[in-house]
């Protein structure tokens, strides 16, 4: 399970790495986050290998990363960054051309997927969560993804994710829904009105039920299972 390294609140300002080739992008994102209070882009790479040397060196709340880089991928240094650094979030830029991407990256432990294209504000959304401990799937990547699973059976996937939930306890039915809209452990207590610690505790027990690595493969399930729309 991935439940535990980035179970943490950080200290303001959160902190940001953000690595992609195109410096357009990489212009547009850093003054999206910059505009947004608590939020500060403390590095830039232009490239997968450099955004890994350079969250050694300024150890980042949370790594926004593009999937596509030379040198080094998105989906490689996801990978490096959880070994290396635990405690720091990784969330996936990408775009609806790449949604095998997405798909692959579901086992590196990311902590989001959001669209470049999307709005500015599921961006901050996004950093927020994953800085959290939370898990952030913008809207538009989370339809395409479980439709692409899916196949031409989305129905029968919805009702095969419905009856796998049928096993939780309605109490974790409602914590898997919260993490499915993005909510970090704290947000989910005080919501529910129940201890952080206890938050912690249920999502770990829905990870081993429905045998899910990470809390990104628990937000896709709950919205497959349309748990989501009620949270």
């Amino acid at each position: 399970m991935d439940e535990t390294p980035r179970d943490h609140r950080p200290t303001l300002p959160v902190r940001v790495l953000l690595a992609d080739d195109e410096p357009m992008i990489r212009a547009g994102v850093r003054a999206i986050l910059g505009a947004a209070p608590g939020i500060e882009v403390v590095a830039e790479a232009a490239d997968g290998r450099a955004a890994v040397e350079l969250a050694l060196r300024h150890r980042p709340d949370v790594c926004l990363l593009d999937i596509r880089m030379p040198r080094l991928d998105g989906l490689g240094a996801a990978a490096e960054l959880r070994q290396a650094l635990p405690k720091t979030a990784v969330v996936m830029l990408t775009t609806f051309s790449e949604d095998e991407y997405v798909a692959g990256a579901l086992g590196t432990g990311a902590s989001g997927f959001l669209l470049k294209t999307g709005d500015p504000r599921e961006l901050i959304t996004g950093v927020q969560a994953a800085a959290e401990g939370g898990a952030y799937l913008s809207p538009s990547v989370a339809r395409r993804v479980i439709s692409q699973f899916g196949g031409g059976a989305a129905l029968g996937k919805a009702a095969a994710a419905r009856s796998r939930t049928e096993e939780l306890t309605a109490r974790e039915r409602e914590v898997l829904a919260l993490v499915g809209a993005g909510l970090s452990n704290a947000e989910i207590a005080a919501r529910l009105y129940l201890v952080e610690g206890t938050v912690k505790a249920y999502v770990s027990a829905v990870l081993a039920r429905l045998g899910l690595k990470n809390r990104v493969q628990a937000a896709i399930l709950a919205y497959e299972a349309g748990l989501v729309q009620d949270a």
